[in-house]
Parts: C-alpha cells; sequence; structure tokens
C-alpha cells in the first residue's frame, strides 16, 4: 500500500501483514498523546496519514518569489504564523531583510533555529490580537502558510506600494468529516467562513487587488486513532476543545470503525491567494512657472 507523507507528500510503503500485531486502543492513545506539539514539523505521520497535496505547490512558488527578491538592494519579506518556520526555511535564496513572526511560544525557539541559516529575524507577536509592530511600507513581500486568520489591514500597512501579499490557506470545511465524527454535526456558519470568497471581500475593502486565487480539494485518511490524536492536538482549530479526555469515547469509536473498515477519510480544503498593494502615483519633477 502506497502511503503519502501527510503535508509533506514523501512516499512510503507499510506492510500489512496477516497476524500482524496491532497496538491496542489506549496503547495508540498513548502515543498519540505523546508526541510534541511544538513546531510545524508533520513527519512523524509518515505511514500514520496522508493527504493529497495542491498541485501548484506553494514551497516552490514561495521559493522563487523569495529568491527573486534576493539580489534586489532594500528588498524585505515577511513570514507570518511561521510555526516552527519549516517551510520558509526551504526557500534556496532570501532578501537581505527577511522576519517571521509567531504567537505561539514553544515554537519560537524552533524558528530561530530553523531560519538562523538565512539570517532571518524572528518576533514573537500575534497580530490578530495586537497588529504587525512594523512601520507602514516595510515590506515588498508579505507570505504566511496556513494562516489562522489574516489581518488584511494591517497586511496592507505593511506592503510597499507594489507588493504582494501571498499564502496558501486553510479553506472552509477543511478535514470536516473527522470534526463532525468527534462534534456531530456542526450548525450552519451565519457569517465569514474560510470561504475564500472572504478573503477576497477583506482584501479587496484594504485596498488590495487580487492576481491569483486557486482552490483544491483532496483526500485525507487516517491509518490509525494515535495520528488522528495527534494531529488533532497539533492542529487545534480542527475541534477546538479537543482532549482526549472529553472525547475518549468517540475516539474509540473511531478507533473500531478503522479496525472494521480501513482507514478513516476526510477531505482537505485549500485555497492559493496573491494579493497585490496598488503602486503609488509616480513622482513628478516641480513643473516649470
Amino acid at each position: 500500500m502506497r502511503l503519502r507523507h501527510l503535508y509533506r507528500g514523501a512516499a512510503v510503503r507499510v506492510p500489512r501483514e496477516k497476524g500482524r500485531f496491532m497496538p491496542s486502543f489506549d496503547e495508540l492513545i498513548a502515543e498519540g498523546s505523546a508526541v510534541p506539539v511544538d513546531g510545524w514539523d508533520f513527519s512523524w505521520f509518515d505511514g500514520r496519514a496522508t493527504e493529497e497535496r495542491p498541485p501548484w505547490g506553494y514551497a516552490r512558488l514561495l521559493g522563487a518569489r523569495m529568491a527573486a527578491l534576493a539580489g534586489v538592494p532594500g528588498a524585505a519579506a515577511l513570514d507570518l504564523q511561521t510555526g516552527g518556520g519549516e517551510v520558509l526555511a526551504s526557500i534556496p535564496a532570501a532578501p537581505r531583510v527577511l522576519v517571521a513572526t509567531e504567537s505561539w511560544p514553544p515554537n519560537l525557539p524552533v524558528a530561530r533555529r530553523n531560519l538562523a541559516p538565512l539570517g532571518a529575524r524572528v518576533v514573537g507577536a500575534d497580530e490578530l490580537e495586537d497588529g504587525l509592530p512594523f512601520r507602514d511600507g516595510a515590506f515588498d513581500l508579505v507570505v504566511s502558510r496556513h494562516p489562522v486568520g489574516v489581518r488584511w489591514d494591517e497586511v496592507a500597512r505593511v506592503l510597499k506600494p507594489g507588493g504582494t501579499y501571498f499564502s496558501q490557506e486553510v479553506g472552509h470545511g477543511s478535514v470536516g468529516e473527522l470534526t463532525e465524527f468527534l462534534m456531530g454535526p456542526l450548525p450552519e456558519e451565519d457569517g465569514p467562513t474560510r470561504d475564500p470568497k472572504w478573503s477576497v471581500l477583506a482584501a479587496t475593502q484594504a485596498g488590495l487587488e487580487i492576481a491569483d486565487l486557486r482552490e483544491f480539494r483532496g483526500r485525507m485518511e487516517y491509518y490509525d486513532v494515535a495520528a488522528v490524536v495527534h494531529f488533532l492536538r497539533k492542529v487545534i482549530w480542527i475541534v477546538p476543545d479537543f482532549t482526549v479526555a472529553a472525547y475518549r469515547d468517540r475516539l474509540r469509536a473511531l478507533h473500531e470503525q478503522i479496525e472494521a473498515d480501513g482507514p478513516f477519510v476526510a477531505t482537505t480544503v485549500r485555497f492559493l491567494i496573491e494579493a497585490r498593494k496598488p503602486a503609488g502615483p509616480p513622482e513628478t519633477g516641480a513643473q516649470p512657472q
């Protein structure tokens, strides 16, 4: 059976031999509960969960944009909600000024270690609550992968005229099958959701122009309940109040379903958005009298 590493796409093969020892429910729960959740590295999921990747290749596109700024005098770039800096660390070259923000304290030392080779400065900041601690028009490029939320007013403020915001975001209803298995049917949203139409509206209201918008829906599979527990501890917005104790009965039901029917299948939803700040009017010299 061919699997793909969750969020990274590395192919592995896991044998399913008849009579092979399988851990008990309690052992799997303990294993999923013990894995550290700092950083944004998903390599632990090798062989335990898979996710189809969007076709556009965010990391590759990000790397190309960063490399294009590397030789530009005075260029600056900002990565919002960098996590452990794992995605930003993959770029081939960086502008002279490279800054990343992260709001969760355990991620800060991980991000500083991962981004040190690029000479990046990592700032502890929560722009959703406090705004961005940078001057107006400071950055040519602002990026983010899977942000919890976007302060479009702040993005527009810190971009230089002609600058770009480039992001891959989690779409509405992503992993909804898992959310509903644990929490039950959810009420219909009566306000803004993660549907990209709301991002387009907020971006344009902040004065930005949409340059690109792409959407993707793919397949996710979880091969044991340990993977589910670790995923829900790490990606906290899927089941916002998740604890093993609170959801133990539903986790046991999920474990029994996987044992009887095979992997639990869910849907991943992603969208790519690129927005630009209009260039200012060209400077003109004094007119002759």
